[in-house]
Protein backbone atom coordinates (compact mmCIF):
# COMPACT_ATOMS: atom_id res chain seq x y z
CA UNK A 1 0.00 0.00 0.00
CA UNK A 2 1.30 3.44 -0.99
CA UNK A 3 1.24 6.33 1.07
CA UNK A 4 1.52 9.78 0.25
CA UNK A 5 1.80 13.27 2.48
CA UNK A 6 4.03 16.06 2.93
CA UNK A 7 6.64 15.63 5.02
CA UNK A 8 9.18 18.20 6.71
CA UNK A 9 8.04 20.25 3.58
CA UNK A 10 8.30 17.77 0.64
CA UNK A 11 5.79 16.07 -1.11
CA UNK A 12 6.77 12.01 -0.40
CA UNK A 13 4.90 8.27 -0.93
CA UNK A 14 6.12 5.80 0.91
CA UNK A 15 4.93 2.00 0.61
CA UNK A 16 3.88 -0.01 3.57
CA UNK A 17 3.01 -3.26 4.02
CA UNK A 18 -0.25 -2.48 5.93
CA UNK A 19 -1.88 0.41 6.58
CA UNK A 20 -2.29 0.13 9.98
CA UNK A 21 0.98 -0.19 10.89
CA UNK A 22 2.64 2.67 12.79
CA UNK A 23 3.50 6.14 10.56
CA UNK A 24 6.61 5.75 12.74
CA UNK A 25 7.87 2.79 11.32
CA UNK A 26 7.12 3.82 7.89
CA UNK A 27 8.89 7.41 8.53
CA UNK A 28 11.99 5.66 10.27
CA UNK A 29 12.82 2.77 7.79
CA UNK A 30 10.93 4.07 4.53
CA UNK A 31 12.11 7.42 4.45
CA UNK A 32 15.39 6.70 6.67
CA UNK A 33 14.48 9.87 8.98
CA UNK A 34 15.88 8.39 12.12
CA UNK A 35 15.69 11.50 14.38
CA UNK A 36 12.14 10.08 15.65
CA UNK A 37 12.98 7.39 18.08
CA UNK A 38 10.70 4.11 19.55
CA UNK A 39 10.42 3.97 22.92
CA UNK A 40 7.10 2.12 24.39
CA UNK A 41 5.09 1.12 21.24
CA UNK A 42 2.25 1.64 23.50
CA UNK A 43 1.81 5.81 22.88
CA UNK A 44 3.01 5.97 26.33
CA UNK A 45 6.58 7.43 26.91
CA UNK A 46 6.61 10.18 24.11
CA UNK A 47 9.59 9.56 22.12
CA UNK A 48 8.30 9.27 18.75
CA UNK A 49 6.18 12.25 19.11
CA UNK A 50 5.78 14.56 15.96
CA UNK A 51 3.36 16.87 14.21
CA UNK A 52 0.48 15.76 12.27
CA UNK A 53 -1.48 18.56 10.58
CA UNK A 54 0.46 20.77 13.66
CA UNK A 55 -0.89 18.17 16.18
CA UNK A 56 1.76 16.70 18.43
CA UNK A 57 1.09 13.03 17.37
CA UNK A 58 2.60 9.18 18.86
CA UNK A 59 3.67 7.92 15.50
CA UNK A 60 4.30 4.48 17.57
CA UNK A 61 0.43 3.97 17.54
CA UNK A 62 -0.66 6.15 14.69
CA UNK A 63 -2.29 3.55 11.92
CA UNK A 64 0.24 4.81 8.50
CA UNK A 65 -2.89 5.08 6.51
CA UNK A 66 -4.68 8.11 8.95
CA UNK A 67 -1.36 9.77 7.16
CA UNK A 68 -2.42 10.07 3.60
CA UNK A 69 -2.18 13.67 2.25
CA UNK A 70 -0.88 15.42 5.35
CA UNK A 71 1.34 17.81 6.87
CA UNK A 72 3.64 15.83 8.95
CA UNK A 73 6.99 17.80 10.50
CA UNK A 74 9.56 15.50 12.39
CA UNK A 75 12.81 16.85 14.29
CA UNK A 76 14.32 17.11 11.44
CA UNK A 77 11.71 19.21 9.97
CA UNK A 78 11.71 21.58 12.69
CA UNK A 79 14.09 23.89 12.11
CA UNK A 80 13.75 26.08 9.20
CA UNK A 81 15.83 27.84 6.60
CA UNK A 82 19.35 27.07 8.99
CA UNK A 83 17.81 28.82 12.08
CA UNK A 84 17.48 26.35 14.80
CA UNK A 85 13.96 26.41 16.52
CA UNK A 86 13.38 28.37 19.52
CA UNK A 87 12.67 25.42 21.27
CA UNK A 88 15.91 23.18 20.31
CA UNK A 89 17.45 26.26 20.98
CA UNK A 90 16.23 26.54 24.41
CA UNK A 91 16.75 23.16 24.94
CA UNK A 92 20.89 23.74 23.79
CA UNK A 93 20.95 27.36 26.09
CA UNK A 94 19.19 25.12 29.05
CA UNK A 95 21.34 22.06 28.88
CA UNK A 96 18.81 19.90 28.80
CA UNK A 97 19.64 16.08 27.64
CA UNK A 98 21.76 14.06 29.29
CA UNK A 99 21.49 10.40 27.36
CA UNK A 100 19.06 12.55 24.83
CA UNK A 101 17.12 9.33 23.72
CA UNK A 102 13.76 10.85 24.59
CA UNK A 103 14.62 15.01 23.37
CA UNK A 104 13.27 14.77 20.22
CA UNK A 105 9.58 13.40 21.45
CA UNK A 106 10.05 16.47 23.82
CA UNK A 107 10.84 19.10 21.91
CA UNK A 108 8.15 18.21 18.53
CA UNK A 109 5.58 18.25 21.75
CA UNK A 110 6.78 21.23 23.26
CA UNK A 111 6.66 22.99 20.05
CA UNK A 112 3.17 22.14 19.19
CA UNK A 113 1.95 23.36 22.49
CA UNK A 114 3.93 26.68 22.09
CA UNK A 115 1.95 26.71 19.08
CA UNK A 116 -1.29 26.58 21.01
CA UNK A 117 -0.34 27.79 24.40
CA UNK A 118 2.11 30.47 23.80
CA UNK A 119 2.30 31.71 26.95
CA UNK A 120 2.28 28.28 29.10
CA UNK A 121 2.25 28.29 33.06
CA UNK A 122 3.63 25.18 35.08
CA UNK A 123 0.07 24.05 35.26
CA UNK A 124 0.00 23.93 31.42
CA UNK A 125 3.05 22.33 31.05
CA UNK A 126 2.34 19.29 33.49
CA UNK A 127 -0.92 18.74 31.96
CA UNK A 128 0.68 19.23 27.91
CA UNK A 129 3.89 17.80 28.50
CA UNK A 130 3.33 14.15 29.60
CA UNK A 131 6.34 12.44 27.86
CA UNK A 132 8.71 9.98 29.86
CA UNK A 133 12.42 10.77 30.56
CA UNK A 134 14.53 8.06 32.33
CA UNK A 135 17.03 10.74 33.10
CA UNK A 136 15.31 12.79 34.70
CA UNK A 137 15.77 16.05 33.54
CA UNK A 138 12.05 17.31 33.98
CA UNK A 139 13.31 20.96 36.00
CA UNK A 140 15.73 21.63 33.29
CA UNK A 141 13.24 20.88 30.49
CA UNK A 142 10.80 23.03 32.22
CA UNK A 143 12.95 26.19 32.61
CA UNK A 144 13.82 25.39 28.65
CA UNK A 145 9.94 25.64 27.77
CA UNK A 146 9.67 29.02 29.50
CA UNK A 147 13.06 30.18 27.35
CA UNK A 148 11.71 29.11 24.14
CA UNK A 149 8.13 31.24 25.07
CA UNK A 150 10.19 34.20 25.63
CA UNK A 151 12.64 33.45 22.45
CA UNK A 152 9.36 33.58 20.60
CA UNK A 153 8.23 36.67 21.74
CA UNK A 154 6.16 36.18 24.60
CA UNK A 155 7.55 38.26 27.44
CA UNK A 156 5.00 37.53 30.28
CA UNK A 157 6.49 34.00 30.76
CA UNK A 158 7.41 33.26 33.91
Amino acid sequence: MKISFTINGEAKSVEVSDGNSPLLWAIRDGLDLKGTKFGCGKAACGACTIHVDGNAVRSCSFPAKLAEGKEITTIEGLSKDGKTHPVQQAWIDEVVPQCGYCQPGFIMATAAMLDKIPNPTDEDIDKNIINVCRCGTYYRMRKAIHRAAKMNGNTDVQ
